[in-house]
């Protein structure tokens, strides 16, 4: 009888850590991330975020897809995932006329640091938007997009292909769980820039077309949260000092205070991730919910209270040094 009963004990306590395990490989977030890299330096910051939370099994980061057609951007991209040891990491570019712009932090990158991806030779963001997508789990997909959305637009836009059947819409609606969008002010904004994009009527469209859980991050979060100086400690050559470097000694509303060292900037897109990833309502933030988010064809957006809506954003509840400081740990990996 004792036999028997350790045995049942034995296999009654594997049962329970394989359903943990289970549960907790169901619940880690896959995530594809959207950036318009190159030009603030937050999207660095919440790339290296990205990578160490992969890295750490947090999350499964599936792919990045480029908004940017700066020259460089994609490159940057890769030597960032290249740095942090994920090289293998799938990247999509914005289909568009290619531009060089020496002031985004890209070239700095790229130039400095080992990559294979160029714009020249990664894939268009929709195929690789229909590709991944279409290998995933229904409803299993975060995308959190901290640009303009024109990715998403034309996704959504696409047509059946080899990899999927389904349109872009329905594609979209049958296998992402939510979308993250860093974007807009709240509870209103006249113009914000991922939501303007020189690209009039994309936001609006985008919003007015995806019928699931979104949750923004709005402008006002990130602009009260202030990071960088602390990459001044980081060596010479690795991507956080080389990209926040070049920020603030190029970026046009940075370079006038330059003085040979990194600044503290605004900390938009890693907020979205961290979000995204840790979810953190009740400790980062709460959110407010039952209302809408409308954007006009302008960049700008205001909130519409509509009980029982897939809307929601963010409102910042931790002490802002607290938050600032956190921040920084997740960038830099230390936790």
């Amino acid at each position: 009888m004792m036999n028997i009963s350790f045995k049942r004990l034995f296999f009654l306590l594997v049962s329970c850590i394989a359903a943990n395990l289970q549960l907790y490989a169901q619940d880690k977030p896959i995530l594809i991330f959207d950036t318009d890299f190159g030009g603030d330096a937050d999207d660095l910051g919440a790339l290296a975020m990205l990578n160490h939370f992969h890295n750490k099994d947090e999350m499964q980061l599936l792919g990045v897809m480029c908004w940017n057609l700066e020259k460089y951007a994609v490159s940057a991209i890769d030597a960032v995932n290249t740095h942090y040891g994920n090289p293998n990491i799938p990247i999509g570019r914005r289909l568009g006329e290619v531009h060089e712009t020496p002031w985004n932090h890209s070239e700095f990158i790229a130039k400095d640091m080992v990559h294979d991806g160029t714009l020249k030779n990664v894939p268009d963001a929709t195929e690789l938007y229909r590709k991944l997508l279409s290998k995933s789990e229904d409803e299993s997909v975060i995308v959190v997009a901290v640009g303009p959305l024109m990715n998403i637009k034309m996704l959504l836009d696409s047509e059946p292909d080899n990899y999927s059947k389904l349109s872009g819409r329905e594609l979209v609606h049958r296998k992402v769980k939510e979308f993250v969008i860093m974007g807009g002010n709240f509870p209103m904004s006249e113009n914000e820039w991922n939501f303007d994009g020189n690209m009039p009527g994309v936001t609006k469209y985008v919003l007015e077309n995806l019928k699931l859980p979104i949750t923004f991050s709005g402008a006002e979060v990130g602009a009260s949260l202030k990071t960088g100086e602390v990459f001044n400690q980081l060596p010479k050559d690795s991507p956080l000092y080389l990209g926040f470097y070049h920020f603030s000694q190029y970026a046009p509303w940075m370079n006038h205070q330059f003085q040979g060292r990194i600044y503290d900037n605004a900390t938009f897109d890693q907020t979205a991730v961290l979000y995204a990833v840790r979810n953190g309502l009740g400790h980062y933030w709460h959110k407010v919910e039952n209302g809408v988010c409308v954007a006009d064809e302008k960049g700008g957006n205001q909130w519409i209270v509509k009980e029982g809506s897939h809307h929601s954003y963010l409102v910042l509840d931790m002490e802002k040094q607290a938050m600032e400081t956190e921040l920084e740990k997740f960038m830099l990996g230390d936790f």
